[in-house]
């Protein structure tokens, strides 16, 4: 038990308040895929152009402001991340504009870092006044003392690959990360029957990548319709009802 929680279950909490229940030093390794801090302001306009690149980029932007995916995290909730691992061990997927935000919080505790990259074969089109939207960041900061583990293939800081619109239809999720990429973290950064955390679930990836790398997971996803979607995941159940064939894994409780 981890408090009031249970290991290996998702819950459809508010990140917040459940991270205030769980007890001091209780986590091993946090994974996390955070609202990016963007500016939607504009989308429902873009909605309505004659253009079909800035029609896309608005429906995009549409669904992210609707799932209140783009506004940021503050420091309070790091400060609690902080509290409950036994050592800081955490990957956050970010933007451009969160870096300094995560770089300035983590450099108190001098921590050692990696700015690992993913470069995105098929980035949504972009407008003329803007680069191509191909490029998402993940920061790796570890506690000194903190054990890098994995191999060659797993310690990539460099990733190209296209994004997988296949997942996206299948989970429903507009920023679905790449399976491999999560498993390589976890590999790297604990060890099997260690308890890996994600405050911001989605589609369900890191518990995914946690069964089928036999360590413990704790999820909280406050949407309710991304909540069904991800404990329909780890059963195999795809938001269309389907049997998947990503997950070919059984229910299985992982010893400590």
């Amino acid at each position: 038990m981890l408090g009031k929680y249970c290991y290996n279950k998702i819950y459809n909490e508010d990140s917040y308040k459940a991270i205030k229940q769980l007890p001091d030093n209780c986590i091993d390794l946090i994974v996390i895929d955070p609202p990016y801090k963007l500016n939607v302001n504009t989308c429902e306009n873009g909605l309505k152009s004659s253009n079909p690149v800035t029609r896309g980029m608005s429906q995009t932007q549409h669904e992210l402001k609707k799932k209140n995916l783009h506004v940021g995290i503050d420091d309070e909730l790091l400060t609690e991340m902080v509290r409950v691992m036994k050592k800081i061990n955490i990957y956050i997927w970010c933007n451009k504009r969160q870096l300094k935000q995560y770089f300035d919080f983590f450099e108190k505790y001098e921590c050692n870092f990696e700015l690992l990259v993913w470069c995105k074969t098929n980035p949504t089109p972009a407008t003329n006044n803007t680069f191509l939207p191909d490029i998402e960041y993940c920061f790796y900061f570890r506690e000194k003392g903190v054990k890098l583990r994995g191999s060659y293939d797993t310690k990539h800081k460099f990733y190209i690959r296209k994004t997988n619109q296949e997942e996206k239809a299948l989970y429903l999720h507009p920023t679905i990360k790449p399976l491999q990429f999560i498993k390589n973290f976890i590999i790297n950064s604990s060890d099997v029957g260690n308890v890996v955390a994600d405050f911001f679930i989605g589609s369900g990836t890191t518990a995914v990548a946690s069964k089928e790398l036999h360590r413990n997971y704790i999820g909280f996803e406050i949407d309710p319709e991304y909540y069904k979607i991800a404990v329909d995941r780890i059963n195999g159940i795809t938001a269309g009802g389907q049997t998947s064939i990503f997950t070919d894994f059984e229910q299985e409780e992982v010893i400590l």
